[in-house]
């Protein structure tokens, strides 16, 4: 297997990027989604509800981070570096919003997102290991899992709770042209066994995160 080579300096921004998006507050590129729209009115239960959900969203931005950080560490083709980079600074708005949501309706992150980002790195680095098709095929598929995520969490969130909506339309938004990126840039398609296992390792962390 053709292992790709690491500089130095890229291990320093990989590093450095881990920090900045666990332990520091993102800063997003692009306007809030949700920014202008009024909050509704929510009941205890359904604040309780939509904060839980969003620091789900959240946590699945963090490994998002984290995937595209490792993935474009070990890509070898130049222009899919370039676009896991671009769709990293995407994930970083929406990591910015969610936290925004969070802290407007009085919610926490996960105590345990060094170790979803320290997980999700790995993941990602042994994507690229394995070659820039199977890196971005597992870009795509990730994308796909999300998008459906997301749309799980459109049905239960209130349907007046207009600020919280907002931000998960826009992510799918973004993670479907994500998804379609991978693909023009030549992704494999994941064996079936390979998606089952990706779908049970985001069924158990959205169970965690849901509380955690």
């Amino acid at each position: 297997m053709d292992f790709p080579e690491f500089k130095f300096d890229q291990l320093i921004v990989a590093f450095d990027n881990s920090l900045r998006t666990v332990f520091v507050p993102a800063r997003a590129a692009r306007p809030n989604p949700a920014a202008g729209l009024a909050g509704g009115e929510l009941s205890e239960a359904e604040k309780r509800e939509a904060e839980s959900l969003m620091r789900v969203n959240h946590v699945g931005e963090v490994c998002a981070q984290a995937l595209y950080q490792g993935q474009a560490l070990t890509a070898r083709n130049p222009e899919a570096r370039a676009a896991l980079e671009e769709a990293a600074r995407e994930e970083t708005d929406h990591l910015a919003w969610c936290e925004d949501r969070l802290n407007e309706l009085g919610g926490r992150k996960s105590l345990l997102n060094p170790l979803w980002y320290a997980g999700s790195f790995a993941l990602g680095a042994a994507a690229g290991i394995l070659g820039d098709k199977w890196n971005l095929g597992f870009l795509a598929e990730t994308e796909r899992q999300v998008e459906a995520h997301l749309d799980e969490h459109l049905k239960q969130l209130p349907d007046h709770d207009a600020k919280s909506r907002a931000i998960v339309e826009q992510m799918k938004e973004d993670e479907i042209r994500h998804a379609e990126t991978a693909v023009h840039y030549g992704a494999a398609e994941l064996p079936p066994p390979v998606k089952f296992a990706m779908r049970g390792m985001s069924r158990v962390m959205k169970r965690i995160a849901h509380h955690v």
